[in-house]
């Protein structure tokens, strides 16, 4: 039985194409031109981070992200970034009965950006900052499964990546849901462990209530 539902953050609850945006702008590099390396980077396999080191050799993230909120442009997302399926699935799932929490690769800022936003609609909000520990690492969904109370087969994870979010929940023993937006999704959806990984691949986190519904029931 799946009794909990927990969400990765970026790609799967916000779209970043306007946050990303932003990083281009702050490199001083064409929007277009910056999306391009970007796919380019992920479709090689590599840390998304290296789109930054391809326009400036020597990037350090977390450097410029303080020099960002220095100069008054910090990391930023709200109500508008949300894709337009969380609220509505959010409220089925509670609607259904189910434990819901949101973890993923956040700032300490981004988690309390992402208080404001659900608050009153989960149970947990746990980011990588907060608990030392990134995706793909094992010690994060550790803490997952810490956080939930239930088993680490009674909870899905939601996520748009194979390598960051489904692999490792899988080694945790956790049910997944791959949804297909955003990049790495994109990217990554007709692949071999796209396919095959998943407990359930979905187009929009609406589908989700009715695809536990079955699972719980029995009806694979």
């Amino acid at each position: 039985m799946i009794r909990a539902v927990v969400f990765d953050v970026g790609e799967c609850l916000v779209d970043e194409t306007r946050e990303y945006g932003t990083w281009a702008d702050w490199l001083g590099v064409p929007r277009h031109t910056f999306a391009a390396m970007f796919g380019a980077v992920i479709a090689q396999g590599r840390d998304y981070q290296d789109t930054f080191q391809e326009f400036q050799p020597g990037f350090d993230l977390y450097e410029q992200r303080e020099a960002r909120a220095a100069a008054g442009q910090p990391e930023h997302f709200d109500e508008s970034d949300l894709y337009p399926d969380v609220r509505p699935a959010l409220a089925a799932l509670r609607e259904a009965g189910l434990w819901l929490g949101i973890a993923g690769n956040q700032t300490v800022r981004a988690g309390g950006i992402l208080r404001g936003l659900f608050a009153e609609e989960v149970d947990l909000i746990g980011t990588s900052d907060d608990w030392g520990a990134s995706k793909p690492d094992s010690l994060f969904f550790q803490r997952v499964a810490e956080a939930v109370p239930f088993q680490a087969h009674e909870i899905l994870y939601v996520g748009d990546r194979v390598d960051n979010d489904l692999r490792p929940a899988v080694a945790a023993g956790m049910a997944t849901a791959l949804v297909h937006r955003g990049p790495w999704a994109t990217i990554q959806w007709n692949t071999d462990e796209a396919k095959q990984l998943p407990t359930f691949r979905i187009e929009s986190l609406l589908e989700l209530p009715d695809a536990i519904a079955k699972f719980n029931a029995g009806v694979h």
